[in-house]
């Protein structure tokens, strides 16, 4: 009998933050100008494209409560609805502070960009793996609060004119702790057989989408 060679969640993680390297999270919003009438329009879309996708993770997060309702995968989706339930109504108050109408937030954007993430989480959600569902949401974790911090660093450092309410939201380097739950789950996802290729190839739709979702609330800086 041959014997399975073991596979590391740590190290699928790894090959995903390798081929990131050179392009940024946050990028090129960080270049985006930090003076000027314009210097709030993509903030402006960033937190247009993050409160529709709040809704769809939320229901991503509840199917794979359905299809993986056993520990520690049961922990981590039921975390990840928490944070985004809760993250809803202080991205709200941001909108307010941001000049921002309802309109704002929920009408359809002109940019097709966002939507490839809605996409990559709902067919994870409904079709992925343990495996794939929890690699995923680590690439998540990783590439929205690396890029998030990094946006709200600069607007800091350079004093421009941006409400509070956006910086104190966004300047968020995550949860280690959560991350780690997320491979945790990852590997037990692997050690039960799960296709590590098709991990990969999830998280990397990810990573892609959410760099989309950067270049998108940037598109139309100087």
């Amino acid at each position: 009998m041959t014997a399975r060679s073991h596979i590391d969640a740590k190290a699928l993680a790894d090959d995903v933050r390798q081929r990131l390297t050179g392009e940024a999270p946050g990028s090129p919003l960080t270049l985006a100008p930090v003076t000027g009438a314009g210097v709030l329009e993509p903030l402006r879309r960033l937190v247009a494209v993050e409160y529709r996708a709040h809704a769809v993770e939320l229901v991503a997060y509840g199917t794979l409560l359905a299809r993986f309702p056993h520990r520690p995968a049961a922990g981590l989706w039921i975390t990840l609805a928490r944070i985004v339930h809760e993250a809803t109504p202080k991205l709200r108050e941001v909108a307010r502070a941001l000049g921002m109408a309802e309109t704002d937030l929920v009408g359809r954007p002109a940019d097709g960009g966002p939507y490839s993430f809605h996409g990559a989480m709902s067919w994870i959600a409904t079709s992925g793996s343990q495996t794939a569902a929890a690699l995923a949401t680590h690439t998540d974790m990783q590439v929205y609060y690396s890029g998030a911090s990094a946006v709200a660093r600069r607007l800091r450092e350079t004093e421009a004119p941006v409400p509070r309410e956006f910086l104190d939201y966004y300047d968020d380097p995550g949860d280690d702790a959560l991350e780690e739950l997320a491979l945790a789950v990852a590997q037990e996802g692997l050690d039960r057989g799960d296709d590590p290729q098709e991990a990969l190839f999830h998280a990397h739709r990810i990573a892609d989408a959410l760099l989309d979702v950067w270049k998108t609330t940037a598109a139309d800086t100087v």
